[in-house]
């Protein structure tokens, strides 16, 4: 598709994220979903439009607050609704949840409940691909407060002296759960630690969808060509709690409020109408659909089995 399209593709992921979220706090705020989740309400050009910009048959590694960049990856609304609400049709077939959303077939490596778990995976999957010659790139998404792992420095490392295709993308909401960003680093941008590697690093404005997938663009072009990864922070923000059990009491609401004035679907279709790539009723239309599509996807899962208990011990590791 060319780049006009690609938009309109991304607007329509990025109200389908919205929604899917919007969907599942409300099935958690009244107990219809066990375990946790971690939503991504406001950080969702960010996460959509990174994976927009990428090829169809490049590799994500995913965070446990996913659901915005595995739905830009393009994933399956219907399996993913349907994981969550713990059925034998969603992806992990209902035994992982939230955070473990993966979908091998379309490059997702898999959502990850350890903080930077992702670093040290998306590393040895760009090794494959350099050792393969496969041509594929990897895009490693983390959060400010994973940036701080040991992890981090190691998979940056390695990645720089063997000159790997990966794209490290910080999505920087300031908070580490309750963590300013200000109280756990003494920097201000985390980007200045690419320096420390010998690698490039970019800061971009993680609400403002064209602005990431611009840079996301040329950042993939730059790693498939072989000169080595990069370092990508995302300055984002993230409206609700760190989880569903988190109070939110840390931060001003005037904070939040300034925030939400920089909703990045607001401003990305504003940006469409301008640039005259979509009319006020084809945006209308897309918002629309993406509201019926989630419902659609809630339908399926409702419909759908539960887990035999007969597999209860399968698909363990040991």
């Amino acid at each position: 598709m060319d780049e006009k399209e690609k938009m309109v593709e991304m607007y329509k992921r990025m109200n389908e994220a919205r929604s899917f979220e919007e969907k599942v706090s409300f099935f958690f705020a009244r107990g219809m979903v066990h375990g946790t989740t971690h939503l991504s309400v406001g950080e969702e050009a960010s996460g959509v439009a990174s994976c927009m910009a990428l090829e169809a048959y490049d590799l994500i590694t995913s965070t446990h607050r996913g659901h915005s960049q595995v739905i830009g990856k393009g994933i399956d609304l219907n399996k993913m609704m349907a994981e969550l609400l713990g059925k034998a049709t969603g992806y992990c077939k209902g035994k992982g949840g939230s955070m473990h959303i993966a979908d091998i077939k379309a490059g997702n490596l898999g959502a990850n409940g350890v903080v930077g778990g992702g670093h040290g995976i998306a590393v040895g999957a760009a090794l494959t691909q350099k050792l393969k010659k496969t041509g594929k790139i990897v895009l490693c998404f983390f959060g400010d407060g994973a940036a701080n792992e040991g992890s981090f420095h190691e998979a940056v490392n390695l990645a720089s002296i063997w000159r790997l295709p990966v794209i490290f993308f910080c999505e920087n909401n300031f908070y580490g759960m309750s963590m300013p960003l200000s109280k756990h680093m003494n920097i201000k941008d985390i980007v200045k630690r690419a320096e420390a590697y010998g690698i490039p690093g970019y800061i971009v404005d993680g609400n403002d969808a064209v602005a990431v997938y611009r840079k996301v663009k040329e950042a993939a072009e730059y790693v498939r060509s072989g000169k080595g990864p990069v370092l990508i922070e995302s300055k984002t923000y993230r409206w609700l709690g760190h989880s569903k059990s988190d109070a939110n009491v840390y931060r001003t609401k005037e904070e939040i409020v300034e925030w939400k004035k920089k909703c990045p679907l607001k401003r990305f279709r504003a940006y469409l109408l301008k640039e005259e790539i979509l009319t006020e009723e084809e945006a209308d239309a897309i918002e629309r659909k993406a509201k019926e599509d989630i419902e659609k996807a809630v339908e399926y899962a409702n419909n759908s089995p539960e887990p035999p208990i007969g597999t209860l011990l399968e698909d363990v590791y040991a």
